[in-house]
């Protein structure tokens, strides 16, 4: 993937913008929550300034991916569909600076070297998009829901069978 590599500033200042899709196998980190390999992600970068005048990025990420039902631990697709707005700063003082000023939750403000790995913007970007738990609406039919759903007795009715 090292074709995926940009100068962030440069890319920003030329108004660059690239396209393209990764394999899900390809991400190391993406891949451990992903049961299926097989799928891969569309992608989309665009280089401008901010209206202060900033460097920005504007990263683009569209795709399904296989995730596991916490309820029955069988895959159910994740229909991803993210924008983000990325400021680029030199240093960690200056982003703290531009966030100040932009004072917009929407805007993710990031202190990054000059090289940026594309990959790695769009790995962070889905993992930042994904749901913490995810759950069929109604598990397949034959899906084995016993282990997760089982309640275990209360601690106080443990204790009340105890009593002397």
């Amino acid at each position: 993937m090292g074709d995926l590599i940009i100068d962030g500033f440069e890319f920003c200042l030329l108004k660059e913008s690239r396209q393209g899709a990764v394999a899900i196998s390809s991400l190391s980190r993406l891949r451990e929550e992903s049961p299926s390999e097989a799928r891969s992600l569309q992608w989309s970068l665009v280089g401008g300034t901010s209206d202060a005048g900033h460097p920005q990025l504007e990263l683009g990420v569209d795709g399904v991916i296989a995730l596991t039902c916490q309820r029955c631990l069988t895959p159910v697709d994740f229909n991803l569909l993210s924008q983000s707005i990325l400021v680029l700063a030199r240093t960690e003082e200056e982003a703290d600076e531009i966030e100040a000023q932009l004072a917009n939750d929407s805007v993710d403000v990031v202190a990054v070297t000059k090289k940026i790995d594309i990959a790695e913007l769009i790995e962070d970007e889905v993992l930042l998009a994904m749901p913490q738990s995810i759950r069929h609406e109604s598990c397949p039919q034959g899906a084995d829901t016993t282990a997760v759903t089982a309640e275990k007795p209360s601690a106080f009715a443990v204790l009340k069978n105890l009593k002397l």
